[in-house]
């Protein structure tokens, strides 16, 4: 049985990210028109005013104790009245289709309650299958769902709440 861990990314953390977000900007290139620069990185920006921004949170995601990708929630909606967004997640190859991305998902949605909205772009295949698949689980089939065109690309905008979750019933007195 393996061991999935989501760890909060901590300030030492930031390079780390940094170069996970090479492996996320290579997943994308399949979708978008990104390219390698000669220096054989993509020509990305690095994030550091997202990083420090006080409603980002990262997490930096474990298997067994192997670095396996990161997640962040975030506060940039498309939606009125939504607090949470994951503006990134990305699990490493070696790691997907085990698990990995439903229980941090489901983990994030218990950390934080209130209103939620996860998108994809249209042409991410996988991504449309995985939430697809794993929204009705993780809301109990309360969502809606709707079409935006987010940075000139067709997506998938799934908007929710998440409650807190219920107390342990205690002793009868």
């Amino acid at each position: 049985m393996r061991t999935i861990n989501l760890h909060a990314a901590q300030r030492d953390d930031l390079e780390t990210l940094e170069c996970l977000m090479q492996f996320y900007t290579y997943d994308f290139s399949e979708w978008l028109p990104l390219k390698l620069a000669e220096h054989g990185f993509f020509n990305i920006l690095p994030l550091t005013d997202y990083w420090r921004k006080p409603a980002t949170r990262p997490f930096l995601i474990r298997v067994d104790g192997e670095l396996a990708g990161f997640v962040t929630v975030d506060d940039e909606t498309h939606r009125p009245g939504i607090e949470h967004n994951i503006g990134y997640l990305f699990v490493t190859r070696r790691f997907r289709g085990q698990g990995v991305a439903k229980f941090v998902v489901s983990t994030l949605l218990s950390r934080f309650p209130g209103q939620w909205q996860i998108f994809h772009i249209e042409a991410n295949q996988t991504a449309r299958l995985f939430w697809a698949a794993v929204m009705p689980h993780l809301t109990g089939g309360e969502y809606s769902l709707h079409h935006p065109s987010i940075g000139g690309y067709p997506c998938t905008l799934y908007r929710f709440e998440k409650s807190p979750p219920s107390p342990a019933p205690g002793p009868i007195p």
